[in-house]
């Protein structure tokens, strides 16, 4: 049985990803409490593999699913994975990488959150990635330098605040300028007002 939060179909809103018809898997509870987080993940309803596998295929169209939390990384195993390659779809994860990975995850999707208060209480234990995804907040980024990712990118810290914002949106995209091995991320989700 597993904590699951949320099960929806929506359009991946940040990443490399953006744009892709995705069926998400959203995991209840994580092991950090970063000041700046801003997903409601703590109700939850235990879910069998089976019942999750029947949620995730109520969208046969959907080319990719994706683990979220909270943290996945505290509940996604090989039994689970098991059955959710049995749909054919690719399977996408995205961690606070606190935790080391199962095997059997296609795309990887890192968010450390080093630097931030509660968000540094545990160390980051991946040190490779598809996608390195930073919150940015104006920290140094060569503190991700030990981090190999075939993607970097940079995303502007949302807060309900608009000046504060604009500010951060900002303040990220001078940091891409200066940093050009990093790419802005944007959470066009909220753009265009889904999930």
């Amino acid at each position: 049985m597993y904590p699951v939060n949320e099960i929806f179909y929506s359009l991946q809103g940040e990443g490399f990803n953006t744009g892709i018809a995705s069926v998400f898997i959203r995991f209840s509870g994580c092991n950090l409490r970063c000041a700046f987080c801003d997903t409601e993940h703590e109700s939850h309803a235990m879910m069998s593999v089976p019942h999750i596998v029947d949620e995730v295929m109520k969208h046969p169209e959907a080319p990719l699913i994706v683990l979220t939390g909270g943290e996945p990384s505290l509940y996604v195993d090989e039994p689970l994975l098991k059955a959710l390659r049995l749909t054919g779809k690719k399977i996408a994860i995205e961690t606070n990488g606190t935790r080391p990975l199962p095997a059997g995850i296609d795309w990887v999707t890192l968010s450390p959150k080093l630097g931030f208060p509660g968000g540094d209480a545990q160390p980051c234990v991946i040190d490779h990635c598809d996608e390195l995804k930073v919150v940015y907040l104006g920290q140094d980024l060569s503190q991700y330098d030990f981090i190999a990712a075939r993607h970097r990118f940079l995303q502007p810290c949302y807060v309900d605040d608009e000046q504060q914002r604009s500010r951060n949106l900002r303040q990220c995209v001078e940091a891409v300028l200066s940093n050009p091995r990093w790419r802005l991320s944007l959470q066009v989700h909220r753009q265009l007002g889904i999930k």
